[in-house]
C-alpha cells in the first residue's frame, strides 16, 4: 500500500464527495439489515400463532405488514446503494482524469535523454494501462472495501445484539479466511507486476511496428514480425493466465467458507434451541440471513485484494516516472525579453548517453539581425549547437549567452517562445494542414496562413489538394512528401514570426529551384531577426552574413562566401563540386 499513499492527495481534494459516499454507505446498510429482523419477526409470529392460537386475521395483518416493510426498506436501501455508487465511482472517474493529466503534464516537462532511454509504447501503457488499473481502486476496490467494513461492522453489532455466543460460532473462520486473503494478494501483486511490464512490451513493440510500417512492407518483414508478434501475445497470455489462476481461487473460496459458516449456524444454532439458549427458530433465520448478507462483501474482499495489488504494482510504474526529475530546469520565474544575440565561448559538449564528443572549444558570435550559416559533413556538431540553443541539452564546459545573459538563467518558457525552429526530421501533426502550421501561431488569420505558406512555398502544393488547407494528414505527414513536409513545417516556423530562427538542414529534400525562392524569401523574413542555418549545401550558405565549418566538433573555417571561396578549404571545394554538379543537371 505504501506505493498506493500517492493518491491520498486526491482523496483530501475529492473529500466532501468521498465522505458523503461513506455517509450513504451507512445509512444503506442499516436499511438492508431490516429484511432479517423482519423475517425473524415473521417467523416468531408463526410459532407463538402456532402456541396460543392468536387470530387469523392477526397474524395475516402482522405477516403483510412485514412484507410491505421488507420490500419498502429494499427499495429505500436500493437506491441509496445507486447514489453511493454514483458518489464513489464518479469521484474514481475524477482521479483518473487528474492523475492522466498530471502524468501527461510531467511527461512534457522531462528531457530529450528521458525519452531516449524509454520506450513510446510504455510510456503510452503508463497512462493509459496502468491509469486504468489505479482508478479501480479508488472507485471499485475502495467502495467495496468501505462497503464490507461497514456491512461487517453493522451486522455483526446485530448479531452481537441477538446472540453473543452464535456469533462467536459464526465468526470462527474469519481468521482462515484473513490468512487465504493475504497469502494470495502477495501472489497477485507479483504476478500483476510482471504482466503489467510484459504488457508494456507487447505496447512498444506494436508502436514501432506501425510506425515503421513502411519500412517494413519495403524489406518484405511481415512475416517475420507476424512471429515477433505472435510469441510476444503467447508470453503476454502466459502472464496473464498466470495472473488469472490465483485470482480464479478467491471466489470458490470464499463461496466454501461461507456454506461453512452456514452449517455452523444451523448446528450450533440447533443445539442452542434444544438446550433453550435460543427461543425462536426465527432466530436461526436471521443469523443465516445475516451470514449470507456478508456472503458478497466476503467474496469482494478478494476481488478487491487483486485490484488493490494491481493498483499498487501500475502505481509504482507510475511513481517511477512522477520521480524522475528533468536534467534541463527552468532556473527563473522572471520575465525574460529576447532579442536574439548569440555569443557561444569555448563551448564543448559531449552526450551523455553515447559519450560522444559533439563539440570542442567552440566559439563564435551572432549579433541580431545578422545571419549564421554552418557548414559540415554529417557527425560534426552542427545539429548539436541548435539542440544547445533551444536548451535540449545543457552543457558543462563554456558558455552560451544570448543578449548577455547565460543561456541557463533565462526563463525557459520565454526562450523558446523566442525560437522558431525547422528540425532536419520534420513531425506533422494528424491534424489539418493549416492546423499543423498555425501550430507555430494558435492565433493566426486565415490570411496569415496563406502568407506563411507562399513564403514557404508550398501553398501551390496545397490548393492541388481536394480538401486544400483543410486537408487531414496521415500520421507523422505520411500523406505528404518529405518536400512538402519541411516546407510545411517551415511555415510553422515563419507563421511564429520570432526573435531567432533556426533552420536544421530543413531544405534538404527540395530541389534546387524551389531552395532558391525560399532561400530569397528567407532573406526579406530574417532581416531583424537572428537566423542560424544548417546545411549541406553552399546555396543555403552564401548569403549568410557568416559561415563556420565543422569538423569533428572543431571550426576549421570562417568568414564570408567570398572569403571563404577565395580559401583552399572545404568551404571552396563544397563551392565548386556543387557548382559543377548543377552544371550538369
Amino acid at each position: 500500500m505504501k506505493e498506493l499513499q500517492y493518491l491520498n492527495k486526491y482523496f483530501i481534494k475529492y473529500k466532501y464527495r468521498f465522505l458523503l459516499g461513506i455517509f450513504i454507505t451507512i445509512i444503506a446498510q442499516i436499511f438492508s439489515l431490516f429484511t432479517p429482523k423482519l423475517i425473524s419477526k415473521s417467523i416468531k409470529a408463526i410459532e407463538n400463532y402456532n402456541k396460543n392460537s392468536f387470530g387469523t386475521d392477526s397474524i395475516k395483518d402482522q405477516l403483510i405488514q412485514n412484507i410491505l416493510l421488507i420490500i419498502g426498506t429494499t427499495i429505500i436501501a436500493g437506491i441509496l446503494t445507486f447514489l453511493m455508487r454514483q458518489t464513489l465511482i464518479v469521484m474514481s472517474r475524477h482521479v483518473e482524469f487528474d492523475l492522466k493529466n498530471e502524468v501527461f503534464k510531467h511527461y512534457e516537462v522531462l528531457d530529450q535523454n528521458f525519452y531516449k532511454n524509454n520506450r513510446t509504447g510504455d510510456l503510452m501503457n503508463r497512462i493509459s494501462e496502468d491509469v486504468a488499473k489505479v482508478r479501480m481502486y479508488v472507485g471499485p476496490a475502495v467502495m467495496y472495501t468501505i462497503n464490507t467494513i461497514i456491512r461487517f461492522t453493522v451486522v455483526i453489532l446485530y448479531m452481537y445484539n441477538v446472540s453473543p455466543r452464535l456469533t462467536f460460532y459464526t465468526l470462527l473462520p474469519l481468521p482462515l479466511i484473513s490468512y487465504i486473503i493475504f497469502k494470495l494478494s502477495v501472489e497477485i501483486n507479483r504476478r500483476s507486476t510482471l504482466f503489467q511490464q510484459y504488457l508494456s512490451k507487447v505496447s512498444s513493440f506494436t508502436q514501432e511496428i506501425f510506425s515503421g510500417i513502411r519500412v517494413i512492407k519495403a524489406y518484405s518483414l511481415e512475416n517475420k514480425n507476424n512471429k515477433l508478434s505472435i510469441d510476444l501475445a503467447n508470453e503476454s497470455k502466459t502472464k496473464s493466465m498466470n495472473l488469472a489462476k490465483v485470482q480464479s481461487l478467491f471466489g470458490p473460496l470464499m463461496a466454501t467458507l461461507i456454506g461453512v459458516s452456514n452449517l455452523v449456524v444451523i448446528y450450533f444454532g440447533g443445539l442452542m434451541y434444544i438446550e433453550g439458549s435460543i427461543k425462536s427458530i426465527g432466530t436461526i433465520a436471521e443469523f443465516i440471513l445475516y451470514v449470507n448478507m456478508l456472503s458478497w462483501p466476503v467474496a469482494s474482499i478478494g476481488w478487491v485484494s487483486s485490484l488493490i495489488q494491481e493498483a499498487e504494482a501500475s502505481q509504482k510504474r507510475i511513481n517511477e516516472f512522477l520521480k524522475t526529475e528533468p536534467d534541463i530546469k527552468n532556473t527563473t520565474s522572471n520575465k525574460s525579453i529576447i532579442k536574439g544575440e548569440i555569443s557561444f565561448n569555448n563551448v564543448s559538449f559531449t552526450y551523455e548517453d553515447t559519450k560522444i564528443e559533439a563539440l570542442k572549444n567552440i566559439s563564435f558570435e551572432v549579433k541580431k539581425g545578422e545571419t549564421l550559416a554552418i557548414l559540415g559533413k554529417t557527425g560534426s556538431g552542427k545539429s548539436s549547437i541548435l539542440s544547445l540553443l533551444t536548451r535540449m541539452h545543457d552543457i558543462k564546459e563554456g558558455t552560451i549567452l544570448i543578449d548577455g545573459t547565460q543561456l541557463a538563467n533565462i526563463n525557459l518558457s520565454d526562450l523558446r517562445e523566442s525560437i522558431g525552429i525547422v528540425p532536419q526530421d520534420s513531425f506533422l501533426f494528424s491534424d489539418t494542414i493549416k492546423n499543423n502550421i498555425k501550430f507555430g501561431k494558435e492565433t493566426a488569420s486565415d490570411i496569415e496562413v496563406i502568407d506563411a505558406a507562399k513564403k514557404a512555398v508550398v501553398h501551390d502544393n496545397i490548393i492541388q489538394f481536394n480538401q486544400q488547407y483543410e486537408t487531414l494528414l496521415g500520421e507523422r505527414g505520411i500523406t505528404l512528401s518529405g518536400g512538402q513536409k519541411q516546407r510545411i513545417s517551415l511555415a510553422r516556423a515563419i507563421i511564429k514570426n520570432p526573435e531567432i530562427l533556426l533552420f536544421d538542414d530543413c531544405l534538404s529534400a527540395v530541389d534546387t529551384q524551389t531552395e532558391e525562392k525560399i532561400l530569397n524569401n528567407l532573406l526579406e523574413i530574417s532581416k531583424e531577426k537572428t537566423t542560424i542555418i544548417v546545411s549541406h549545401r553552399v546555396s543555403s550558405a552564401k548569403n549568410a552574413d557568416k559561415i563556420i565549418i565543422l569538423k569533428e566538433g572543431k571550426i576549421i573555417q570562417q568568414g564570408s562566401h567570398n572569403q571563404l571561396v577565395n580559401q583552399e578549404g572545404y568551404y571552396k571545394e563544397l563551392y565548386y563540386k556543387q557548382l559543377s554538379e548543377k552544371e550538369v543537371q
